[in-house]
């Protein structure tokens, strides 16, 4: 691939230490961004920091505090941020909402919404003030389905659609746009939260039976990252291999 469209941009990308969010934010460094990673993971970092020309920061992003300290740091060491690609996520266990645990509970909308929202929040005011951004959050489509014995999950991904739909609308002027995604299941190491039985519903559920690769992807969240998305915000874009009903 030999386009630069990110030549000058900087970009974060959280939970971009594996997975869905290194694919991004190895594609995005691959045509021309400077990339911040933001992960909780020190292994995973430090494998990152050793293999790809990419920067890492380790950061509790349900701690608003680590997140504005980090995201302070990655505008001192990078300049400026253009471009957030909200990817850090969790599934939480997959059980009824009778058995749901209440802890479980609350961790799975820190991690899904609340630090999804405190990193939206934090970067908004420079790039409003720089009448340029894009974010792009990545729910689900369990978002807008709801997947049984994943309530919490299901739940914080609509909270992520919602989030994202009214936050496009407040800077819509402001030369920012804002949207999600809703991949359904692609194979990453998240696999490892979920039941073998829950595995095997997503896929029963995806009419091209086959899981999403993180390639396919990045594509999207990299052309909605890109200039060329300029008239598109508040938008949800499927990625579910022909799953998604509307």
């Amino acid at each position: 691939m030999s386009t630069q469209r990110f030549a000058g941009r900087v970009a974060v990308v959280t939970g971009g230490a594996s997975g869905i969010g290194l694919a991004i934010a190895q594609r995005l460094r691959l045509e021309g961004a400077q990339v911040a990673v933001w992960d909780r993971d020190q292994q995973r970092l430090a494998a990152v920091a050793k293999n790809e020309d990419l920067h890492v920061y380790e950061v509790a992003l349900q701690d608003y505090g680590s997140v504005q300290s980090t995201y302070a740091q990655t505008k001192k060491d990078l300049g400026k941020v253009d471009i957030l690609v909200c990817s850090a996520g969790i599934t939480g266990p997959n059980t009824t909402v009778i058995d749901y645990g209440i802890e479980d509970w609350k961790e799975v909308f820190d991690i899904n919404v609340h630090a999804l929202f405190h990193c939206n929040k934090v970067v908004m005011e420079d790039m409003t003030a720089q009448q340029y951004g894009r974010v792009v959050n990545i729910a689900s489509i369990a978002g807008k389905e709801g997947n049984p014995n994943a309530s919490a999950y299901s739940a914080s991904k609509a909270a992520v659609i919602a989030l994202s739909k009214s936050l496009a609308k407040e800077v819509a002027t402001k030369g920012v746009t804002v949207n999600s995604i809703t991949p359904a299941a692609v194979e990453t190491p998240m696999f490892a939260q979920m039941t073998q039985t829950h595995i095997d519903y997503m896929l029963s559920k995806i009419p091209m039976h086959r899981f999403g690769k993180v390639e396919e992807i990045a594509a999207i969240v990299c052309w909605l990252a890109s200039e060329e998305a300029s008239f598109s915000t508040g938008a949800v874009f499927d990625v579910s291999g022909g799953r998604a009903t509307y």
